[in-house]
């Protein structure tokens, strides 16, 4: 499917990655897996372990979870310790991270003090959720997230984006990129809509603050 879509990117399990790093040769798609994964309570030594192995399996593109009980008992400096580690591992063998934040269990503060912490760490993105929390992306946090970044980091929204009116709203918030289950309708309807020369307009401004806001895309 990725090579069919012209995808950049292939997410897999990371036992998966050497195998799909094998049957994408030659091809433009990248791929990645998650570490942490999904609630982010690995040691430091252990996440650092499992990206390494990624790395040299062939992934470039690492998604972590942050410790969430560190952020959410108030220990901020573990957390952006730990990231930046495993930015740093990533980015020696030219790949980029994804910083999982897992907003569900978040506060409004911690959700914009991981966003930060993101950032300073030096990862690329920051993202909403794995898609095993009881919510996944909605208008708020990423208003949040993109409130609290410059925009050298990019938004990832994650967690029920299922149709291209959606993907269209969240765009114009900022995210630039997005993890569904949908990918495959989503660029049918694109593509069509291209074919019949309809416009893939995107949507000025967050939608109405008091209908959707907190719905979960």
């Amino acid at each position: 499917m990725p090579s069919n879509t012209g995808r950049g990117r292939f997410g897999v399990k990371p036992a998966d990655v050497a195998l799909a790093e094998h049957l994408l040769t030659g091809s433009s798609v990248v791929v990645g897996t998650v570490v942490g994964f999904p609630h982010g309570n690995s040691t430091t030594e252990s996440k650092l372990f499992e990206t390494r192995r990624a790395l040299d399996d062939g992934a470039r593109e690492i998604d972590m979870v942050i410790n969430i009980g560190k952020l959410r008992s108030g220990q901020p400096e573990y957390v952006e310790d730990e990231v930046s580690q495993v930015v740093q591992a990533t980015h020696s063998a030219q790949g980029l991270v994804k910083v999982i934040l897992e907003n569900a269990y978040l506060s409004d503060e911690q959700i914009v003090e991981g966003s930060q912490i993101g950032e300073r760490s030096g990862a690329e993105f920051i993202k909403t959720s794995t898609g095993f929390a009881p919510a996944g992306a909605t208008v708020h946090d990423l208003l949040l997230m993109a409130g609290a970044t410059s925009p050298k980091v990019q938004i990832k929204a994650a967690g029920g984006v299922r149709t291209l009116a959606r993907l269209l709203e969240l765009v114009a918030l900022g995210v630039t990129r997005f993890g569904a289950t949908a990918t495959a309708s989503i660029l049918d309807e694109a593509m069509q809509r291209s074919a019949d020369g309809s416009a893939l307009a995107v949507v000025a401004g967050p939608p109405d603050q008091g209908s959707n806001d907190a719905a979960t895309y």
